[in-house]
């Protein structure tokens, strides 16, 4: 089944009433995964997020079941037993890939967002990559590290897909970003939320966060072929659909505006 190719903003059930940490509290990074009918894909998938992780950070792992129609949300209730960092959310609705890392986000207790995808494409051992990339910049104004696939496990259309998408995507925008379908990622949380929401903004990560004058890194990441589960995409919501809103993209980067701003007492 494909995840929903809607071309108009979804509404999820956004989640203000968050629980109150204290700071010991609070985790360093929350790993937002995006689900949509990857049952088989659970419990693997936070065997290995938690192997990269303990002994790194403080982590909360945060699955949103985007609607699933399999027993993809059964399969993440029961793994809480057994995976206590686990929180588990659900869209009564398909409502797409970016909603589904929206809510999510919505839901973090972190200041720092790490994003992969549920399909175990994604090593989560990566993980360590990023976060070691971000703690070696001296740069204050990093605030998104970006993995680039060093080499696609998927079909060849689905390589000539992305291939001909990010092409026309570099030219247009110029971000500098080779591989922007990668979700393998991690962002600053409050630049997150205050980037402009639509569908399919998670294409568009990279050159949403330069348009507001920060900074982005880019670290070259390992991809595998999927094991389990099927594709939510095909030419008419990878391609087509990400040609469309590099139009909306663009204009929104044609518009923002940078001032240098001083106090004056």
């Amino acid at each position: 089944m494909a995840w929903c190719p809607t071309r108009y903003m979804k509404r999820a059930h956004p989640l203000t009433d968050r629980a109150i940490y204290t700071e010991s509290e609070t985790p360093e990074i929350s790993v937002v995964v995006p689900m949509k009918e990857e049952m088989d894909n659970v419990e693997p998938l936070l065997i290995e997020i938690e192997a990269a992780l303990t002994d790194v950070c403080d982590y909360e792992i945060l699955c949103v079941d985007d609607g699933s129609d399999d027993a993809t949300l059964e399969t993440l209730v029961k793994a809480k037993k057994h995976h206590p960092a686990l929180r588990v959310l659900h869209h009564a609705k398909c409502c797409g890939q970016s909603t589904a890392t929206l809510t999510g986000v919505r839901a973090a207790h972190a200041p720092w967002i790490a994003t992969l995808d549920g399909d175990m494409q994604n090593p989560p051992a990566e993980l360590r990559n990023l976060i070691a990339a971000r703690d070696a910049s001296a740069d204050p104004n990093l605030v998104m590290i970006a993995g680039q696939r060093i080499k696609r496990e998927d079909s060849w259309f689905k390589r000539y897909c992305s291939r001909l998408a990010n092409g026309v995507r570099r030219r247009v925008l110029n971000d500098g970003i080779r591989d922007t379908g990668c979700s393998l990622k991690l962002i600053r949380r409050d630049v997150f939320l205050a980037l402009p929401y639509f569908d399919h903004m998670h294409r568009f990560l990279g050159a949403l966060v330069l348009r507001t004058g920060s900074n982005v890194i880019m670290v070259e990441v390992e991809h595998r072929a999927r094991a389990a589960g099927k594709t939510k995409y095909g030419l008419g919501n990878r391609l087509w659909t990400g040609i469309v809103d590099l139009t909306g993209v663009f204009w929104l980067k044609k518009r923002a505006k940078h001032p240098i701003i001083k106090e004056v007492k």
